[in-house]
């Protein structure tokens, strides 16, 4: 099969769709690789460390989409990909449709693309093993970021996170104990800061207190209970979502003005909405924006400031899947792999995923 490898076209995403370790291990199983010029540069990956495993180079991005059956990508593809793209190819990336231009469906449709969501590539016990390396980078940045938002220079409210003897350190409201909500509340820990987690899920609860020692507050996830958190907050980390779906709306613009002046929010969730009813989109560029007084960031691509890292991680849980298409064909593969059958959410132009097409108001297809 001949996988393309396009360079991110998305300002400031800096990762790419594979590492060099990654293409060796297909081109040893036979596949042709195909990387456009200094896609990988960002990351610290050059053009020769690609043809040193025996990728081709091409030098413009509609050579590496066009001579591809499977596109291999991190961002959702923008308005300028479209033409880029053919007839029954198949496209790997972060999706999620449910709040992407109508548009982009629309090419799936016309060209009877495939197109598989990381996001949404889901095991029997209900893993999402290529979202998670995303979150686990993103929860860990969690406080780096946040102590540059809070510093006194940038206009924050001058919290040291960690505290000192005998000054208190910041408090930390984690929303959603997942794999990204765990991974903050952990870096937001170990700095020293008071760190409480909000989930509607008990065992999630349980297992955050069992790891911790009962050392971080726990507090089941309800309405009265997120407005009481919120109002003490010094950061609140949101990391709500539902797989293929809409991210809940669990903080409103009341809740937003019983807040600390300068109050710090990573909503996280704006992948797919956000968990904030003031949040929207923001750029790697201009991260953050003033509302009700409290400093809000909403970057959907946190991970690409960090390239080398997380291209390295998304590309070692991406690359079995990468593989398995690769080898036995999307049919096959998606027999074979149940977590793959439920990351593809359109087939042959077919919007099949259940709950991608809920949240999109349409009903999916079946298919054989």
């Amino acid at each position: 099969m001949n996988i393309g490898i396009p360079k991110e076209v998305r300002p400031l995403e800096k990762r790419v769709g594979l590492t060099p370790p990654a293409v060796d291990a297909l081109v040893r199983a036979g596949h042709t690789v195909i990387v456009e010029h200094e896609a990988g540069l960002e990351a610290g990956f050059k053009d020769e460390d690609y043809l040193s495993v025996g990728a081709q180079i091409v030098y413009s991005h509609k050579e590496a989409c066009g001579r591809a059956d499977m596109v291999v990508k991190i961002g959702r593809p923008t308005e300028e990909e479209y033409p880029c793209f053919h007839r029954h190819q198949i496209i790997m990336s972060y999706l999620h449709l449910a709040v992407a231009s109508p548009d982009l469906l629309e090419v799936f449709e016309k060209e009877e693309i495939t197109a598989i969501g990381y996001e949404t590539i889901q095991t029997d016990e209900g893993r999402l093993p290529v979202l998670e390396v995303t979150s686990e980078v993103a929860g860990r940045m969690a406080p780096i970021i946040a102590g540059e938002l809070l510093d006194s220079i940038a206009g924050g409210r001058g919290i040291l996170i960690s505290g000192i003897p005998g000054v208190a350190p910041a408090a930390v409201v984690v929303l959603g104990g997942g794999v990204l909500g765990f991974n903050a509340a952990r870096a937001f820990y170990n700095m020293g800061a008071q760190v409480m987690v909000l989930d509607k899920d008990r065992d999630i609860l349980r297992m955050i207190d069992n790891y911790f020692n009962g050392k971080i507050s726990t507090m089941l996830s309800s309405p009265h209970n997120i407005a009481k958190a919120v109002s003490f907050a010094d950061i609140l980390v949101c990391a709500a979502a539902v797989p293929g779906g809409r991210a809940p709306t669990l903080v409103t613009r009341e809740m937003l003005t019983k807040m600390r002046p300068k109050a710090v929010i990573l909503d996280y969730a704006i992948n797919s909405g956000g968990n904030v009813e003031t949040s929207r989109p923001t750029t790697l560029a201009n991260p953050w924006y003033l509302e009700e007084n409290i400093i809000h960031y909403c970057v959907p691509n946190v991970p690409a400031r960090v390239a080398r890292s997380a291209s390295y991680a998304f590309s070692n849980a991406a690359l079995p899947f990468v593989l398995e298409i690769a080898n036995e064909g999307i049919t096959q593969a998606m027999k074979h792999q149940p977590a793959l059958r439920r990351g593809v959410n359109v087939f042959e132009g077919k919007l099949i995923h259940a709950q991608v097409a809920a949240a999109m108001g349409k009903k999916a297809e079946k298919i054989e």
